[in-house]
C-alpha cells in the first residue's frame, strides 16, 4: 500500500511538472514576425488634399503609437513659412500629431508639409518615410514635380539634408533674391540618397538652387552656406532630371578690427585673397621701429610684428586696392609679455624618403647660420646638406641625400637662427630615421578617357587628407612612390586655369566650381608592392 501510495505521489509530481511547463510554454513568447510595418496615416483634419483650405490647425490620426524624432531637422514646409509651425506633442508617443499654422497662407497656392523620417512608430521605430501632408488655398492642387540629385564639388560624399529650392522668374526676381527672400518652392535630399523630388508645383519658369542650410532659414548667407545653382532657368512642366554641385564660396573680403596679441605681435584677420590687402600705418613711427608682415601659416589672419615702443596706440589703414576699399583701425597698447622665437620641425622620428625635413618659426626668421647647424649621419659622420630660407611660410627647408635604414641628426648650435628681434635659439638636436624601401607601397596610376590638360592627381586618406599630389600639363604616367601602407583614395582635378590646385565656383559671378572626379574604389597599397590602377575619366 506504502508502495502504491508513492507511485501515485510520483505520478501526480510528474503530472504537475508537466502541467506547468506546458504552461511555461503556452505562456512563453513565441517570438514571432519582426514588426517592420510602419505607422499609417488613417484620417486627417482637414482631409489630405483638400483645397480651398482655411484652417489654421491640422490633425493627423494614425493605426498605432507613434513620436516625433529629429522633426525640427527633417520638417519641410514647401513653399516655406516665416514663422516654423507649431507641431503637438512631441513628449510621450500618441496616436495623432497637431500641427498648428502661424502664418497667413498665400492664395491660390498648393502647400506641401513633409515629416522627412521625423515620424516613427514607438514601439520599433519603424519610419513613415517622407509622409506628406499636401492642402491648397485655392480650388486645386497643383500636381507637377521636378527631380534632381546634388553632388558636392569638393567632397566624394555629398552632405545630408540638402535644402533645394525653386524661386519663380517674376518681375521682382534678381540674383539676390536668394540671400533675402523665401524659395517658392523646397524640398530636402535624404541622409542616404542626395536625391530631391520637388512636388505640387504650378508650371511656370524658376531658377534652381542647393543650399547647405546651416542656420535653416532658407536664404543663401555666403559665410556659413554651400551653394549649388543651374546657370539656365528651367520652364515646368519638364522631363529633364538636374544634377546641382555643391560649394563653399571664398568669402567676400572684410578685414576684423585688430588687436595686440603681444607686446610686438599684431594680429589682422580677414576674409578673402591676402595677396590684395596692405597695411600702413598712419601714427608716424619712430626710425628705430621696424615692422613685417607675414600670413599664419594655417588662419586667416596677417601677422603684423613690430619691435617693442612706447606708444599708446597706433592708427592703421587696411586697404585692398583691387575693391578701392580702405578701413582705418585704432590698436591700443596692452600690458602684454613679449612673443619669443620657438622653433619646431615638420617631421620627427620616422622619415619617409619623399619628405622634407623642414624647421618653422614662430617669430620672422631674419638670419640662418648654416656653420652652426649640422647633419651627422648614424651618430658618428657628418653628412652635406643644402637649405632654403621660405620667408613666406617662415621656415627652412633643408636637402640632403636620404638612404634607407639610416638616422641622421640635425644638430643647432646656439645663434643658428637669428628671428627679427635678435633673438636666437638655443641648443636643439632633431632626430630622424629611415627604414627600408620594402616597408612602402609604389603606385602607378594611368588617366585616359574624358581627359583635358592642365590637371592635379591627388591620392588622399579616406578621411580626405591629401599625401600626395602631381600636376601634369600633358600625358603622362603618374608615379607615388614609397606610399605608407594603407588605404587611399584617389582623385583628379581638372585644373582649367592652370594655378595647381583646384578653384571653388561663384555664384554672383556665375562661375562654377572646377570639375572633380574621384576614382571609384579605395586603393589599397600593401607594403613591399607595385600597384598601377587604370582611372577613365567620364565627362
Amino acid at each position: 500500500m506504502a508502495y502504491i501510495k508513492k507511485i501515485l505521489g510520483f505520478l501526480f509530481f510528474a503530472f504537475v511538472v508537466l502541467a506547468l511547463w506546458q504552461c511555461a510554454q503556452r505562456g512563453s513568447p513565441s517570438g514571432g514576425p519582426e514588426d517592420i510595418a510602419p505607422p499609417k496615416l488613417t484620417r486627417a483634419e482637414p482631409e489630405n488634399f483638400s483645397v480651398n483650405f482655411k484652417s489654421d490647425k491640422i490633425r493627423l490620426y494614425f493605426d498605432e503609437l507613434i513620436k516625433l524624432q529629429d522633426v525640427q531637422q527633417q520638417l519641410v514646409v514647401s513653399p516655406p513659412l516665416k514663422n516654423q509651425p507649431e507641431i503637438t506633442p512631441q513628449g510621450g508617443p500618441r496616436k495623432y500629431i497637431e500641427i498648428i499654422l502661424k502664418d497667413t497662407l498665400r492664395e491660390n497656392t498648393t502647400y506641401t508639409i513633409n515629416f522627412g523620417q521625423s515620424l516613427v512608430d514607438n514601439n520599433e521605430g519603424n519610419p513613415n518615410s517622407f509622409l506628406t501632408y499636401v492642402f491648397s488655398t485655392g480650388d486645386y492642387i497643383d500636381s507637377l514635380t521636378l527631380k534632381g540629385a546634388v553632388k558636392d564639388a569638393y567632397n566624394k560624399k555629398a552632405d545630408e539634408f540638402v535644402s533645394v529650392m525653386l524661386y519663380e522668374i517674376d518681375t521682382a526676381y534678381t540674383d539676390s533674391t536668394v540671400y533675402k527672400s523665401l524659395p517658392n518652392y523646397i524640398a530636402n535630399t535624404g541622409d542616404s540618397l542626395p536625391l530631391f523630388e520637388l512636388k505640387n508645383l504650378k508650371a511656370g519658369t524658376y531658377a534652381l538652387f542647393a543650399l547647405k542650410d546651416a542656420n535653416k532659414n532658407n536664404r543663401f548667407d555666403q559665410r556659413l552656406d554651400k551653394i549649388g545653382f543651374l546657370e539656365d532657368t528651367i520652364t515646368i512642366p519638364t522631363d529633364s532630371v538636374y544634377l546641382l554641385n555643391l560649394f563653399k564660396e571664398l568669402p567676400d573680403y572684410s578685414v576684423s578690427v585688430p588687436s595686440y596679441v603681444a607686446k610686438n605681435h599684431i594680429i589682422f584677420g580677414y576674409q578673402g585673397d591676402y595677396r590684395d590687402i596692405t597695411i600702413e600705418t598712419l601714427t608716424e613711427l619712430p626710425d628705430s621701429v621696424q615692422t613685417r608682415i607675414l600670413k599664419d601659416r594655417e588662419k586667416d589672419t596677417l601677422n603684423y610684428w613690430i619691435t617693442p615702443t612706447d606708444i599708446d596706440s597706433i592708427i592703421f589703414t587696411v586697404a585692398n586696392q583691387k575693391l578701392e576699399m580702405i578701413d582705418t583701425f585704432t590698436v591700443k597698447t596692452r600690458k602684454l609679455p613679449l612673443d619669443s622665437l620657438t622653433l619646431s620641425t615638420s617631421v620627427r622620428g620616422n622619415f619617409n624618403f619623399e619628405n622634407t625635413f623642414s624647421v618653422l618659426a614662430t617669430t620672422p626668421i631674419a638670419t640662418v647660420d648654416s656653420t652652426k647647424i649640422g647633419l651627422v649621419l648614424n651618430d658618428s659622420l657628418i653628412a652635406p646638406y643644402s637649405y632654403s630660407l621660405d620667408s613666406l611660410e617662415n621656415k627652412i627647408d633643408f636637402d640632403f641625400d636620404v638612404q634607407p635604414n639610416q638616422r641622421y641628426r640635425f644638430a643647432f648650435l646656439p645663434g643658428a637662427v637669428t628671428d627679427f628681434f635678435g633673438i636666437q635659439n638655443d641648443t636643439l638636436d632633431y632626430n630622424l630615421s629611415t627604414g627600408s624601401y620594402a616597408d612602402y607601397g609604389n603606385l602607378r596610376f594611368n588617366v585616359g578617357g574624358a581627359v583635358r590638360y592642365p590637371l592635379v592627381v591627388q591620392l588622399l586618406t579616406e578621411k580626405g587628407d591629401v599625401q600626395r599630389e602631381i600636376s601634369a600639363t600633358e600625358p603622362q604616367t603618374f608615379e607615388f612612390s614609397n606610399l605608407d601602407p594603407g588605404n587611399y583614395v584617389a582623385r583628379v582635378i581638372f585644373d582649367d586655369n592652370g594655378n595647381g590646385k583646384w578653384d571653388t565656383g561663384s555664384y554672383l559671378k556665375k562661375i562654377q566650381p572646377e570639375k572633380i572626379s574621384y576614382y571609384p574604389d579605395v586603393i589599397e597599397v600593401r607594403a613591399n608592392w607595385e600597384k598601377e590602377e587604370n582611372f577613365i575619366l567620364i565627362e
